[in-house]
């Protein structure tokens, strides 16, 4: 955790699996104190209250709290753009989880919002804030691994094939191109921030077990405008598996995690590889990388420290998406300048 500051009072609108856990991971925070959670399904207050939190119906009731600094929206993802637009109007700073739209435009809007109403937003990327991905930014950026030549990511699981068939999760109107929104869309956004924009990409999406309406599995193909490629690919119905790799012409790092962000257990493999050398491996410890970016996120807000994520990235990032889930549709590639 980072330094103790002011306390930072946030609400949290959505009690689903994440809303659920990052009330959770706040709990006892020295300085992140969440005031209630906003559920319009009141069969679900008694467990707020059993977290010894307020219970509201709607959206307007925390913003109309002056002790409320901040909205975290875990919320499905066609409500985001509404949701985050109410929130900066009513002079609150808001955190919004994946995906910030659905479009560029729609994030570009959102984006917008807080701007003119001179808040914060953020985003719930928190695997930028992983010990071992800050090393390799780091090692990217000082060009320690030489030239990059290509990276190849994956996040896999199976936490959500329980959903029922009708979810939203699994429409494609709220949830493009598979594993997208839920796991993808991390690995995009680390990947840009590793080599910035990305030029063209070439996506597909396949209906292997699920029946999902939205697919259970994507795979992307990524040129950037500094001239690596890439590949991805998430799974939803496979036991869990996260990776990244980036080879440079002097070295390769490859990191395996074995637990999701949502674990607090496991470690974090690092492989490193240079030719004519055994190949090295070290690792890191499982840390709560969810916590540290509203950590970051409220640092923002108050002043204290730039937010590590530009309006453009986040931008970026659903531009991304939306091509994904256009290639996917149509079978070709895709140019980003045309999103």
């Amino acid at each position: 955790m980072t330094e103790a500051t002011s306390t930072f009072t946030v609400a949290i609108a959505g009690f689903g699996w994440w809303g659920k856990h990052i009330a959770k991971r706040l709990q006892g925070h020295p300085w992140l104190r969440v005031a209630g959670i906003v559920e319009p399904v009141t069969d679900n207050h008694d467990g707020i209250r059993e977290m010894g939190l307020t219970a509201w119906t709607d959206l307007a009731e925390p913003l109309a709290q002056e002790e409320v600094d901040a909205v975290i929206l875990t919320t499905p993802n066609t409500l985001h753009e509404a949701q985050i637009a109410q929130v900066a109007a009513a002079g609150k700073h808001v955190f919004c989880e994946k995906p910030l739209g659905l479009s560029a435009d729609s994030a570009r809007r959102s984006v917008k919002a807080c701007e003119a109403a001179g808040v914060q937003l953020g985003i719930g990327h928190e695997r930028r804030y992983e010990p071992a991905m800050l090393a390799l930014r780091e090692a990217i950026r000082r060009e320690e691994l030489g030239t990059i030549m290509h990276a190849e990511a994956a996040w896999s699981h199976d936490k959500l094939i329980g959903v029922p068939a009708n979810d939203w999760r699994t429409r494609k109107d709220v949830s493009p191109a598979a594993g997208m929104t839920a796991m993808g869309i991390h690995l995009s956004d680390l990947l840009i921030s590793f080599f910035g924009p990305v030029e063209t990409l070439h996506a597909f999406t396949a209906s292997r077990s699920l029946g999902w309406e939205t697919g259970d599995i994507v795979t992307v193909q990524l040129k950037f405008e500094a001239g690596m490629t890439a590949t991805f690919s998430a799974v939803l119905h496979t036991p869990h598996f996260i990776r990244m790799h980036v080879f440079g012409t002097d070295k390769w790092v490859e990191i395996l995690n074995d637990s999701h962000p949502d674990t607090p257990d496991g470690i974090v493999r690092v492989l490193t590889s240079e030719s004519g050398k055994p190949v090295e491996q070290t690792h890191y410890d499982w840390e709560d990388a969810v916590t540290a970016n509203l950590e970051a996120f409220a640092h923002a807000a108050e002043g204290r420290a730039p937010y590590p994520f530009t309006p453009e990235e986040m931008v970026h990032n659903i531009q991304v998406l939306e091509a994904i889930a256009l290639s996917a549709e149509t079978g070709q590639a895709v140019t980003l300048a045309d999103i």
